[in-house]
């Protein structure tokens, strides 16, 4: 078991960021600089609701963390995109810093209607 000094979740993150396939323009603009790579399925969210139905303890994270990424693959690496920042924080101030996991959906329909508005499609 380990003290935990930081976000449990920076822990899944360094664990899965290796797989992570961000693009090398915003999705929704094209933009080529200050590119974010953002999770629909919001991480925090995703995190402490497994770790409550599996009744694990969050000190021993390092133990459960593959599990963790196991089971929610799509969620982590396939409902993902790569936006430019400025679309990034837009995105976030309509959704919130930790969007809910029933938003996810509407995330990525708001992201298809802005990159049809940007011409993009």
């Amino acid at each position: 078991m380990i003290e935990l000094k930081r976000d449990l979740v920076k822990y899944i993150r360094d664990r899965a960021k290796s797989g992570y396939k961000k693009g090398t323009e915003c999705y929704i603009c094209g933009e080529e600089t200050n590119l974010d790579f953002h999770h629909f399925y919001s991480l925090s969210p995703l995190l402490y609701k497994w770790v409550k139905k599996h009744k694990k303890i969050p000190e021993e994270v390092l133990e459960f963390r593959d599990e963790f990424i196991q089971e929610h693959t799509a969620e982590l690496y396939d409902h993902t995109v790569t936006l430019c920042h400025e679309h990034h924080l837009k995105l976030h101030s309509i959704y919130g810093k930790d969007p809910s996991l029933a938003t996810a959906k509407k995330q990525e329909n708001w992201v298809e209607i802005q990159r049809s508005k940007h011409g993009m499609v």
